[in-house]
């Protein structure tokens, strides 16, 4: 009778295994092969070749990039090279990259940069907050930007109990932002479990010095954020769920879902764009070819623009496409009068004029 038990119960288990590995395939998009949609007027930035992972327009044109992120389960095309926040000044007629030097005192060598966001100050400093994550841990560093010198000042290290996990932050005040923590678990193998059970156990947090507190939860990784150009909805892609959930904020910093909208790609990292207010997307087409990395058949690439976003219908459309014969893993795209950069997680960068 014991045997009998035993047995059914790992004939059960069993099943329910391989019914949540078939499911977590489906969500990833294990299957889908994607149409191309290519851009003109396109080149690849020189400097940009193993990742730029996030990316953040200032209102003057100069852009942050962060490159060199080491992800766990992600591929890795220069595993050597330390991170580096590279800028782009996208007023000039043929933009090029150029690596910003950081203060001394900053410990360069495990400096591994993930979700990046800017803050101006009512004196017009220049802050540069950026998701770092030395020996695979979670801080918040704070960078202060000369822009004479091309350079960062480092100013902070945040850590704390609910920073981890880290993936993007949205900075509205100084040292207030908004975190997402993509996965529950920190080890990977219990991360991976974690994904293919679709447990939902991820969240968002919002970090003050007086305050930190979990703001909106039950999302299977929440990954990108961003917030609307007058500060009131807070925009937040779940990669594995193939969604963007828009949230109102509150004066005391909770935030309330209004609606979600439903995509069919899993969606990285978000940004607005200044002129219109529309969310582009930086997206995996399917995800299966980034987790099972193999150059002869790579992971593509997609962004999507998605318009009236507060309306009962928003517009949804493709920008980019491609297979990933020129980009491969796009986690993001900005836009600056019509100009445009991609980016992605390990890969190259590509800069296109609408």
């Amino acid at each position: 009778m014991g045997k009998l038990v035993v047995l059914t119960l790992l004939g059960a288990s069993l099943a329910l295994i391989g019914e949540r590995l078939l499911a977590f395939r489906e969500r990833i998009n294990a299957t889908r092969e994607l149409e191309p949609v290519e851009l003109q007027n396109c080149y690849l930035i020189e400097g940009l070749e193993n990742g730029s992972e996030d990316i953040d327009i200032l209102p003057s044109g100069l852009a942050f990039i962060s490159n060199g992120l080491k992800y766990p389960g992600m591929p890795d095309l220069a595993p050597d090279a330390s991170g580096k926040i590279y800028l782009m000044d996208l007023n000039e007629q043929n933009p090029r990259a150029q690596a910003l030097k950081i203060s001394d005192g900053f410990d360069e060598k495990f400096f591994n940069p993930h979700g990046i966001s800017t803050f101006i100050d009512k004196d017009h400093t220049v802050y540069l907050y950026v998701v770092n994550h030395p020996h695979m841990k979670s801080t918040v560093e704070i960078f202060k930007f000369e822009e004479q010198q091309r350079s960062l000042i480092h100013l902070k290290t945040i850590k704390h109990e609910l920073l981890k996990s880290v993936n993007d932050i949205v900075v509205l005040g100084p040292e207030q932002f908004y975190a997402t923590r993509d996965h529950y678990f920190t080890n990977f193998f219990l991360a991976l479990l974690e994904m293919i059970l679709d447990l939902h156990w991820t969240h968002v947090i919002f970090y003050s010095p007086k305050e930190v507190k979990v703001v909106a939860k039950g999302f299977s990784s929440a990954n990108g954020i961003t917030a609307s150009l007058d500060h009131k909805y807070i925009y937040v892609a779940d990669v594995t769920d193939k969604n963007i959930h828009i949230l109102e904020k509150h004066d005391n910093w909770d935030l309330t879902q209004l609606k979600v909208i439903q995509l069919g790609t899993l969606v990285d990292n978000l940004t607005v764009d200044p002129d219109t207010g529309d969310i582009l997307a930086g997206c995996h087409p399917n995800a299966m070819k980034l987790l099972n990395y193999n150059p002869e058949d790579p992971p593509g690439s997609e962004v999507l623009r998605i318009q009236n976003v507060l309306s009962d219908q928003p517009r949804v459309s493709t920008i980019y496409a491609n297979n990933g014969s020129v980009l491969q893993g796009t986690s993001v795209a900005s836009v600056y009068h019509g100009k445009i950069l991609i980016g992605t997680v390990f890969h190259k960068a590509l800069y296109c004029v609408l």
